[in-house]
């Protein structure tokens, strides 16, 4: 059998990996985890996506298609990561698979930042995904895969990134300690770090518009690929670690950034 007709056959098998399976993907109206919805219901997974906003979570469900069950959600807030449990609980819903995608990036010099985008920052980014995972666990079919969104900020230097991005090495570390402590009622967390991707929140890091090109450039010149990733190409990752095919990968951390941080 040819290189060909074994990668076709591969991709044959691996179409339909989610099938009979439900995925909950947190900030799931835009960007990366819309991508990754849209992948998990085009592998036949049932989706249920949260959001702040009831329009763009109906726009998202009709663009993802299939079987969708939008919740509004905000993940910096405590009392909605138990809302969100309850829910799930409600309507008699197990998930076999969770990618904890929503957060903010914000970024701010030491001079300018303010106790206010502290907050802001690890409210959404920590406490958010923290709580969503303890109001989840009991939602979870004993094998569900559970995926945290990182960041490559957590191992760079970038400037005025200092708040984002230790939030996200809190998240990382979270994700470590938290894997070892679900392993024994069978569920696996890892991290998908991406680095420069072209999503919409690049037009939420709170920079005017000659600021971001400027740093947009920047960032462009320390890819080796020589470009910014996509949102599909995070996504793709994400259902790998989602899917029975990493059943032996626990804890870890799979880096997205076209080498930047490793080359």
């Amino acid at each position: 059998m040819s290189n060909t007709t074994n990668t076709a056959a591969a991709t044959a098998h691996n179409a339909r990996r989610f099938v009979g399976k439900t995925a909950l993907v947190t900030g799931g109206s835009s960007g990366i985890g819309l991508a990754a919805a849209q992948a998990f219901a085009a592998e036949g997974a049932r989706v249920i996506i949260t959001g702040r906003d009831e329009a763009a979570l109906a726009a998202a469900a009709t663009a993802i298609g299939g079987e969708v069950i939008t919740l509004r959600n905000d993940a910096g807030k405590i009392e909605d990561a138990q809302a969100l449990g309850q829910t799930l609980r409600e309507r008699d819903l197990f998930v076999d698979a969770v990618f904890l995608n929503a957060g903010v990036a914000k970024f701010a010099g030491l001079a300018d930042a303010t106790e206010s985008l502290w907050d802001q920052t690890f409210d959404t980014n920590v406490k958010g995904p923290f709580f969503q995972l303890q109001a989840l666990l009991p939602q979870l079919r004993r094998g569900a895969s559970v995926v945290i969104n990182g960041s490559i900020n957590a191992r760079i230097g970038m400037p005025n990134s200092s708040i984002y991005a230790a939030s996200k090495a809190a998240l990382i570390s979270m994700a470590k300690t938290l894997s070892a402590e679900l392993l024994p009622v069978g569920v696996r967390v890892n991290v998908v770090s991406p680095g420069p991707i072209q999503t919409p929140l690049y037009g939420k890091l709170g920079m005017d518009a000659a600021t971001l090109d400027a740093t947009a450039a920047a960032i462009l010149g320390q890819i080796p690929l020589g470009r910014f990733g996509t949102s599909e190409e995070v996504a793709s990752t994400v259902l790998h670690l989602a899917a029975a095919e990493s059943a032996f990968i626990v804890g870890t951390e799979i880096i997205v950034d076209g080498g930047m941080s490793q080359l």
